[in-house]
């Protein structure tokens, strides 16, 4: 057994406390799960049912931690996990896994699914066995601060650019402002107009913001390759920015796992209290209308339809917000099959997005998000996660479907009165 195998073997012993040698001692093998996951769904494949996907670690949690597992690896009943199994798992543990949360919430017993994933992913992590487009990802954003290679110049570039645009300033390390403003590279590259939203509203409701020029990606690669360390890091970085500037509230960015790992996870990995407030953008506009803030004129009368992204409304329980914010700029504002809680995943969550051996079979499991699509036929798609916006284009223009998509607060933003 190689060194790496020897380590991840025992990270995978490590990560098994409690909750997960409950889930495995619960399941009754019963496979709702296996319809609740998009990869089984479109393939038929059995091998992706969201369960089997735990294999290696349940071989690992059964030899070590109960009586009839260790007995029968003694007696050669039950072979030990090997190196070649899990680069063989890393498909499935990957590539066919978003952790999009669906499996979970349809376990008749209550088993976290994704909680468990993530924890094999650890293991598979330390052993070498993760895919490269991640670990380039990784590696990126904890040398460089971004996990697609964007620096510092690159922002300031696109910040003269909004400016420009929009004729409104884009504060920089502005210390005391109400909110420090996170961006995702995607939003730096893709959608710049995403940030010159942000300065629209933000001039629109009176509050002040920033960027931070020592902090302003918040993707975390960390998180979803499996590396607790490193999304540690990624974290801190975020933390020590915002206290230094005495921000009142940071603002994760129209990305997902950059949510969950600031807003769910953060505080855990770095071990204490948040001196912030941490909302998704959306719970910022939804706070701003609450508030009578947000002041909008003119509707769009297009059918659009809303594409919920997993981590903010099944795992983030961010729902109502969008759907008060799409009625308030779209008079013709219809739901897809499956909406908000239980929507289906685009694909290309989790880092699965960053995984090139994996596109066939993501443009294969979009087949699913045509379906819902195909049920109401609208004229444009808005969501709220630039991940999800690149992965719903590729799979709309793999599947040759005319649908433009758009950014909710960039909708929201060009329904502003004009600034005065």
């Amino acid at each position: 057994m190689s060194a790496t195998m020897e380590k991840g073997v025992r990270v995978l012993k490590e990560v098994i406390d409690s909750r997960i040698a409950s889930y495995f001692s619960s399941c009754v093998h019963c496979g709702i799960c296996a319809d609740a996951c998009l990869f089984y769904t479109e393939t038929g494949d059995p091998k992706y049912t969201p369960i089997h996907k735990l294999e290696p670690l349940r071989r690992v949690y059964e030899q070590e931690y109960t009586l009839f597992g260790k007995l029968g690896k003694l007696i050669g009943w039950s072979k030990a996990v090997t190196d070649a199994e899990l680069a063989e798992w890393q498909e499935l543990v990957y590539n066919s896994c978003t952790l999009c949360g669906r499996c979970s919430v349809v376990c008749p017993v209550g088993n976290d699914i994704v909680y468990m994933v993530r924890k094999l992913r650890e293991g598979m992590s330390a052993s070498g066995n993760a895919p490269d487009g991640l670990k380039g990802a990784v590696t990126r954003t904890v040398t460089i601060g971004s996990p697609m290679g964007i620096k510092l110049p690159a922002v300031k570039a696109q910040i003269k650019h909004v400016e420009a645009d929009y004729g409104l300033k884009v504060p920089l390390d502005m210390e005391g402002a109400d909110y420090l403003v996170m961006l995702s590279s995607m939003e730096i590259i893709n959608f710049p107009e995403y940030l010159g939203a942000i300065g629209k509203i933000m001039h629109s409701v009176g509050k002040t913001w920033t960027l931070s020029s020592e902090a302003f990606e918040a993707t975390n690669a960390g998180m979803q390759i499996g590396n607790s360390d490193l999304a540690r890091v990624i974290v801190t970085r975020i933390v020590d920015a915002a206290e230094k500037l005495k921000a009142k509230t940071v603002i994760s960015p129209e990305c997902g796992h950059a949510y969950t790992a600031l807003r769910w996870e953060g505080a855990n990995l770095i071990g204490r209290p948040f001196t912030f407030k941490v909302q998704h953008i959306i719970e910022v506009l939804g706070e701003f209308e609450a508030q009578g803030l947000l002041k909008t004129e003119g509707m769009e009368t297009d059918k659009l339809t809303f594409h919920d992204p997993c981590q903010l409304a099944r795992r983030g329980g961010v729902i109502k917000q969008q759907r008060v914010l799409m009625n308030k700029v779209a008079e013709n504002f219809v739901e897809m099959p499956d909406a908000g809680f239980m929507n289906w995943c685009c694909g290309g969550g989790g880092g699965a997005s960053a995984i090139e051996e994996g596109e066939e079979l993501r443009l294969k499991a979009f087949a699913v998000k045509i379906r819902q699509f195909n049920a109401v036929k609208p004229d444009r798609l808005v969501t709220a996660c630039a991940n999800c916006r690149i992965v719903l284009e590729e799979g709309l223009e793999h599947y040759a479907m005319k649908l433009p998509v758009i950014g909710l607060t960039e909708l929201v933003a060009e329904h502003l009165p004009e600034p005065k």
